[in-house]
């Protein structure tokens, strides 16, 4: 499985963006897909998740202003981003996993075991 993130760049504050992350060469079946956000010398920190049936968990941070959403059938996840702030300047990664993960389990990285390359988003006036 290799996943493809995109849909990063530069946005003013206040702006939106939307990323994008296709799974291909997928000879498994993705149960559940996440983003997640790392800042140089910092942890990777999870935004949100979203399960086969289209469940959606996500971070405090950003709650009314993020939306994940999930092709099933293109293997493909979305993360609409909305009311910008330079605080979530960031590398965005997206990640899947075939497991069936309890609640708990969703927001730690390791278990997530496949990994895109990450995108950049800035966000700046």
């Amino acid at each position: 499985v290799q996943l493809q993130a995109s849909g990063g760049g530069l946005v003013q504050p206040g702006g939106s963006l939307r990323l994008s992350c296709i799974a291909t060469r997928a000879t498994v079946s993705i149960n559940r897909m996440a983003w997640y956000r790392q800042v140089p010398g910092k942890q990777r920190e999870f935004v949100a998740a979203i399960s086969s049936s289209g469940l959606a968990n996500y971070a405090e941070f950003v709650k009314g202003r993020f939306t994940i959403s999930r092709d099933g059938a293109e293997n493909t996840i979305f993360l609409q981003m909305n009311n910008l702030k330079p605080e979530d300047t960031a590398v965005y990664y997206c990640a899947g996993t075939v497991k069936n993960l309890i609640l708990s389990s969703i927001y730690d990285p390791v278990h997530y075991e496949y990994w895109g390359q990450g995108t950049q988003v800035t966000v700046s006036s």
